[in-house]
C-alpha cells in the first residue's frame, strides 16, 4: 500500500516524538521503528528523516548528542525535550480528534441508505 506524501508529512512530527518518548534513539533506528510500527507500509529515507530531526532540534523539541555504536562508529543520538513532550501531548490530542472524526465519517458512509439497498461504500 502506498501512503500519500501529505499524510506521511502530517504524521511525521508526532510519530518521531512518540518514538523518542520511548527513549533516546538514532536516525537509522528511528526509521526502522517507523517501518516496524507501520508493518512496513512507511519506509522513510534519510532525505526525509534527517531534515525532520534537524527541524525538531532547531525548534527545541529534541536534543542531539554524539555517541558511539557498539562497533565504535560515531552516531548522533536524539532525545525528546520537555518542550517536545508538550508538543507530543498537543499533537496526540489533535490526532485523536482527527481520527475520531474520520472514523465517524467513514461509519456514516458504510451504513446502508434509508429505504435503499446497501451498496459498496454506502453510495447509491
Amino acid at each position: 500500500m502506498h501512503i500519500e506524501k501529505d499524510l506521511v508529512a502530517a504524521s511525521a512530527t508526532p510519530l518521531v516524538l512518540g518514538i523518542l518518548a520511548e527513549g533516546e534513539s538514532y536516525g537509522y533506528a528511528i526509521a526502522r521503528r517507523v517501518a516496524e510500527l507501520s508493518d512496513g507500509h512507511m519506509e522513510w529515507t534519510d532525505g526525509m528523516l534527517y531534515p525532520l530531526l534537524h527541524r525538531l532540534e532547531r525548534h527545541g523539541l529534541v536534543e542531539a548528542s554524539w555517541g558511539r555504536s557498539e562497533s565504535g562508529r560515531r552516531r548522533k543520538h536524539y532525545a525528546i525535550t520537555a518542550a517536545g513532550r508538550e508538543t507530543l501531548a498537543e499533537r496526540q490530542a489533535q490526532w485523536h480528534v482527527v481520527s475520531k472524526t474520520l472514523n465517524q465519517a467513514w461509519e456514516a458512509v458504510s451504513r446502508p441508505l434509508p429505504g435503499g439497498p446497501a451498496t459498496a461504500g454506502g453510495f447509491a
